[in-house]
């Protein structure tokens, strides 16, 4: 079955009555303090007390968003204007599907958003999310399949799984960073783009290199909806050279 797509950026309308596709929060709401009760320890009454007080949290519940990420990708194509009426796009890493929902209102009905993540997805409108491991043999050749011809922007948010440990978890997420961008490589049409999760000190040495090459600017960029006390940011990689 068809599912029909909003018409470009203007975007369809999210929840609650609020246009979708603003990329900051409308305004302040009450600080909102938790208490320490029951089995919650600190560390958790912490992260429900920000999760509380975050703007972006709950500007994302107004506008229908899965997640407060999907700012993150609205803040950088505000700015950079990668996400064009009719493109194809690929979601790596995509749930719970914030990003899927920004790719696809932004594209309009001509374009195609396909999304791929280990963990399961809800249905997104207008895009077809896969429930596999990207790390997988088969999952570039199925994301391939699906798409048909060649990508206009690949997305990755993928992060692994913290041990607490920076150096290896940076080396972990490099390592989805270098895989991500051997397929974008593949898919991508002449005049692409590739946006990619790096840790603080960003894409470096080999990775670097390569991007610097094969795209004609590479910035990276810290979006406003990043938490300050995150060490994540984003390389942006624009005008693949084909």
């Amino acid at each position: 079955m068809s599912q029909r797509r909003s018409s470009g950026r203007g975007g369809p309308r999210g929840g609650g009555g609020h246009e979708r596709n603003i990329a900051r929060p409308s305004g302040r709401g009450l600080t909102v303090r938790v208490k320490t009760a029951g089995k919650r320890t600190q560390s958790s009454t912490r992260w429900l007390e920000r999760q509380l007080n975050d703007p972006y949290v709950a500007e994302a519940k107004k506008q229908g968003y899965r997640s407060r990420a999907a700012f993150k990708l609205l803040q950088m194509d505000d700015k950079y204007h990668f996400l064009k009426p009719g493109a194809k796009v690929v979601d790596l890493g995509a749930a719970p599907g914030g990003w899927s929902q920004v790719a696809v209102d932004r594209i309009g009905e001509r374009g195609k958003v396909i999304g791929i993540d280990l963990l399961p997805i809800d249905p997104v409108a207008g895009a077809d999310l896969i429930q596999m491991d990207f790390m997988s043999e088969e999952a570039p050749d199925e994301l391939k399949r699906r798409l048909g011809g060649l990508a206009n922007v690949v997305l990755s948010d993928m992060a692994a799984s913290s041990t607490g440990h920076a150096q290896t978890d940076h080396l972990k997420i490099m390592a989805l960073a270098e895989t991500a961008y051997d397929f974008a490589k593949d898919v991508l049409a002449k005049g692409g783009a590739f946006i990619c999760k790096v840790l603080q000190g960003g894409a470096t040495g080999e990775l670097l290199t390569l991007l610097k090459r094969d795209f004609a600017d590479v910035k990276h960029v810290k979006p406003p909806a990043s938490r300050s006390d995150s060490a994540e940011i984003y390389v942006v990689a624009l005008g693949f050279r084909g």
